[in-house]
């Protein structure tokens, strides 16, 4: 009997097939004017910092870095990684130092938010294939370069994960307006942003920020995720089951999984088995 092949891809939360994530640093002042504003126009974003020098003197108000006590709240709805207890240049550290960065960065996190941290951005872009052991044993999952890519493919490693690009570089706004024309379904697309947020201070350019959250909001083919969203549904999209023929698909994970079936969404919710 002839079996008609199916085109089955994976597809993010809601059977889309782009996803945008930024990444901030250091945890700065500026952090409390870009989370109101990603919140107004419902962007998700991932930050990194330092909890072992939130208290050092700064000689410029936007050096001012938020007390661990207010991160619960500033950053509800996004998630908060570790960017080592006092951002060394952490490659040059001996392999003690290295863990007890990361440790004690995401001890000090997790008493503060009650939450397990597994995200982490590399102090100074500084990593090496140490460093990531280190990072694997610490219990972390994602780490950020600070290697721009120019590009919308996804990660092949999350604990060297490429960005497309920061925010200041000049190609922002062509790249930005070539991912909103993606258009084609068979692939899966990420725009990866990252800075710092004070930046936006230093440079005196807001309109930056505020221009990309706003041209970017509210698109049907965008799914907006953390960092740790990213990785966890991808993880869950990896363990999807599907029979030979393609007639079924089982969810052996807690979450929903989408697959794009003959170019139909189709959502497996956890623990589920359909047929498709």
């Amino acid at each position: 009997m002839e079996t008609k092949i199916k085109n089955i891809y994976t597809a993010f939360p809601g059977g889309k097939h782009k996803v945008l994530t930024l990444s901030y640093d250091d945890g700065k002042i500026a952090d409390r004017r870009l989370v109101s504003l990603l919140n107004e126009y419902g962007l998700k974003g991932t930050f990194n910092v330092n909890t072992g020098i939130e208290r050092f003197y700064s000689r410029e108000y936007y050096e001012e870095r938020i007390p661990i006590t207010e991160y619960k709240e500033l950053y509800k709805g996004h998630e908060v990684a570790c960017h080592t207890l006092t951002h060394p240049t952490i490659a040059r550290c001996p392999k003690e130092q290295i863990l007890l960065q990361i440790l004690e960065d995401r001890r000090n996190l997790e008493q503060a938010l009650r939450v397990p941290i597994r995200g982490l951005a590399y102090p100074n872009g500084s990593y090496d294939d140490q460093v990531v052991d280190a990072l694997k044993a610490s219990g972390i999952v994602h780490a950020r370069t600070v290697t721009s890519t120019l590009s919308f493919a996804m990660p092949t490693d999350f604990l060297r994960w490429n960005p497309t690009c920061s925010h200041k570089n000049p190609n922002l706004e062509n790249l930005k307006k070539e991912f909103l024309n993606l258009h084609k379904t068979q692939y899966l697309y990420m725009f990866y942003l990252w800075g710092h947020s004070y930046e936006f201070e230093v440079d005196n350019n807001w309109n930056v920020i505020e221009d990309f959250a706003k041209d970017m909001s509210g698109k049907d083919d965008i799914w907006y995720a953390t960092n740790i969203e990213i990785v966890d549904y991808m993880d869950a999209a990896r363990r999807i089951l599907v029979s030979i023929d393609g007639d079924f698909a089982y969810n052996p994970s807690a979450q929903s999984v989408w697959l794009e079936v003959d170019k139909k969404a189709v959502e497996i919710k956890g623990g589920e088995q359909i047929d498709l």
